[in-house]
């Protein structure tokens, strides 16, 4: 099943959320996004965890926030395993 267009917008929302409220130079983990729009069981948010990635590396390529895998800025077009998201820096 595909994700809408709502469940998607909400998954961007939550993504920049969770960005932003982390201290600079700080990153979140996308499963907490997942956990905070699936709920707690694994069931739930699980499924959510491939909808989160396409939409960080959509936000990503936008500039809106970085990935980052193993504390270094990666391309979102080009990485794999785990990552983390956080906000670009303002420099």
């Amino acid at each position: 099943m595909k994700p809408d267009s709502e469940i998607l917008d909400r998954i961007a929302a939550e993504l920049l959320r969770a960005a932003s409220e982390r201290a600079p130079d700080k990153t979140a983990c996308p499963s907490e996004v997942a956990r905070a729009i699936g709920g707690g069981h694994p069931d739930q948010w699980g499924p959510l965890m491939q909808p989160i990635r396409k939409v960080a590396v959509r936000l990503a390529n936008e500039g809106r926030l970085i990935i980052t895998r193993k504390g270094k800025t990666v391309d979102p077009n080009d990485f794999r395993g785990v990552y983390r998201i956080g906000m670009p820096r303002a420099d």
